[in-house]
């Protein structure tokens, strides 16, 4: 039987060829002889009750210059599809929620979605790690600019940063002797009417950000430390972070442990964890990367383990 798989993503034509974690997935469903279909975000829509798109059949090759193809629009049915990838990065916003309403339609059809459209919804990849307490830094979530002066009071050094961005847009550090606390904290929270994110600063991540990939709760046995540039606070890749492979840690494997049963819970098929230290700071579930960096250090399929568990997972659906 061929797999239908369709990817919900940003604009192919603009990924980054050598580091996209969605093109080594296509690649590999491409391998083993898939029909992909790709949309974007705007391309569904829902026509009565039933949720459809407007979608391109996909060729990918590994060339950097000239990588993908696609083919005429059709108009189809998205139950059509045996298996969807939602790849579509951040922000998570408005059109992002209501794009995981039609992608839950498509489900409630008997189409599996990876990962799950409620848990993208209720899984904010910050707040989500409350629900570890035992794993996380001191941490506070708050709008008001006195509650984060308090907290900053304590710690001295803290990271303040948004719910829902990514790649390490608009993450700032201040210590307690910073000048300016006050217009950071009046930009963060939007003069205190938007939640932000604020965690103890953890001086380790000198040594690396460990991104931890996890395929229906298992970790993959390597990290990739996103080590930051000279005079950089943040280490991710986007904004010039190195990375480096590294095994896991005792700890990074009782990390993995404590939030596996969970994810496995909500369906959250493929996630990264970020990990600083001893502390896990947040939980990747709309489009983990770090795919190919990790394939290419340690001689990896990271996509052949997850497209693994989802033929296991579509074999035991139609067994029904």
């Amino acid at each position: 039987m061929t797999i239908s798989l369709g990817v919900v993503m940003d604009p192919i034509s603009a990924i980054h060829y050598k580091k996209d974690s969605t093109l080594a997935m296509l690649l590999e469903a491409q391998q083993r002889g898939y029909a992909i279909y790709y949309m974007e975000q705007t391309d569904l829509f829902c026509r009565d009750t039933e949720p459809m798109a407007r979608m391109r059949s996909l060729q990918v090759k590994a060339d950097p210059v000239n990588w993908f193809a696609l083919g005429e629009i059709q108009r189809l049915p998205l139950a059509q599809l045996d298996v969807i990838l939602m790849r579509k990065d951040p922000p998570f916003d408005e059109n992002y929620i209501y794009t995981t309403h039609l992608l839950e339609l498509a489900e409630q059809r008997g189409c599996m979605v990876i990962n799950r459209p409620q848990s993208l919804r209720d899984a904010n990849e910050k707040l989500f790690t409350l629900q570890f307490p035992q794993c996380i830094p001191p941490t506070l979530v708050s709008a008001r600019p006195e509650l984060i002066r308090e907290f900053l009071t304590e710690q001295h050094d803290i990271i303040v940063k948004p719910l829902g961005a990514m790649g390490g847009a608009s993450i700032f550090r201040l210590t307690d002797t910073d000048p300016n606390i006050n217009v950071v904290l009046e930009i963060m929270t939007q003069h205190g009417s938007r939640l932000v994110m604020v965690q103890r600063y953890l001086p380790e991540v000198v040594k690396g950000d460990k991104r931890i990939l996890l395929i229906d709760g298992e970790p993959v046995p390597y990290a990739l430390a996103r080590i930051p540039a000279v005079g950089e606070t943040r280490a991710n890749l986007a904004v010039g972070g190195r990375g480096e492979g590294i095994a896991l840690s005792e700890r990074d494997r009782w990390i993995c442990t404590q939030v596996a049963p969970v994810l496995r819970a909500r369906g959250l098929l493929f996630v990264g964890l970020d990990v600083i230290g001893d502390y896990l700071t947040e939980i990747n579930i709309t489009s983990p990367t770090c795919i190919r960096e990790l394939d290419s250090q340690y001689g990896l399929n990271i996509s052949g383990m997850l497209l693994d568990r989802i033929e296991s997972t579509l074999r035991k659906l139609h067994a029904n």
